[in-house]
């Protein structure tokens, strides 16, 4: 199913403009450290030395803006082949990737509440097909967003907005899960609140600095405590 296309509703009632959005890299697959790897084997292919740490502080944010930070604005044509690199190692380590614990449940859940499911990633669209077929949630997504629906990528906030309009949802009767400084700084933008989880790696106060409304340690823990996070109330269930 290409992006911005609906799921099969298998007669689920949906709850009137409202939606969770969900991040998808460190928020329901393990794969933010590959990505890092990637990025770490990249650099290196281009004699540009990058720390694995400040790699990993950048992943998540827009790419164009990430190699143009690390690479300490590069010519444009180094910039590219750093990309294309990245593109190559992340593709060739796919078969270590895995939902995080908890990941397909908590889809499962927000989906049987009759609130849409919306993947709003701005991975590229080669990226997130590996991701969709390892997360096989196919079935409970109503739409997806990616890298080819906005020129800037988060902290940025139109992949957001983009994947509202896609379902006709407003961001006063939505919520976003994600696991990065870059996502709740996104939806303090686009006016939602953002749930974060440790997942991808970044801290418990790092992540309410930016401006997460609630922190979990991953999927699995944020299901077991939907009912204290706006989704719950988004379906007119508090404490479900």
């Amino acid at each position: 199913m290409p992006a911005g296309t609906s799921a099969n509703e298998r007669g689920r009632t949906v709850t009137d403009n409202s939606a969770v959005l969900f991040d998808v890299d460190g928020t329901l697959v393990d794969s933010n450290y590959l990505h890092v790897h990637a990025w770490r084997r990249a650099f290196a292919d281009v004699h540009i030395e990058v720390e694995s740490w400040r790699i990993h502080r950048a992943i998540g944010m827009d790419g164009s803006e990430l190699v143009r930070l690390l690479s300490d604005d590069a010519p444009e044509d180094i910039r590219q082949r750093l990309k294309d690199l990245h593109s190559r190692y992340y593709q060739q380590s796919a078969a270590l990737l895995s939902p995080l614990p908890g990941a397909r449940r908590l889809l499962e859940h927000v989906a049987a509440l009759g609130v849409p499911v919306v993947l709003a990633t701005s991975a590229p669209e080669d990226e997130l097909a590996v991701l969709r077929k390892v997360l096989d949630c196919d079935d409970l997504v109503t739409a997806f967003t990616s890298s080819n629906d906005v020129d800037v990528a988060k902290p940025d906030p139109g992949i957001i907005r983009v994947a509202l309009d896609r379902i006709g949802a407003s961001a006063d009767r939505a919520a976003f899960v994600g696991d990065a400084v870059w996502d709740a700084q996104a939806c303090g933008r686009a006016g939602l609140p953002c749930i974060c989880l440790l997942s991808g790696g970044v801290s418990r106060a790092e992540l309410e600095t930016a401006g997460a409304a609630a922190v979990f340690d991953n999927a699995e823990d944020l299901l077991l405590h939907l009912g204290q996070t706006p989704i719950a109330a988004l379906a007119g269930r508090p404490g479900s």
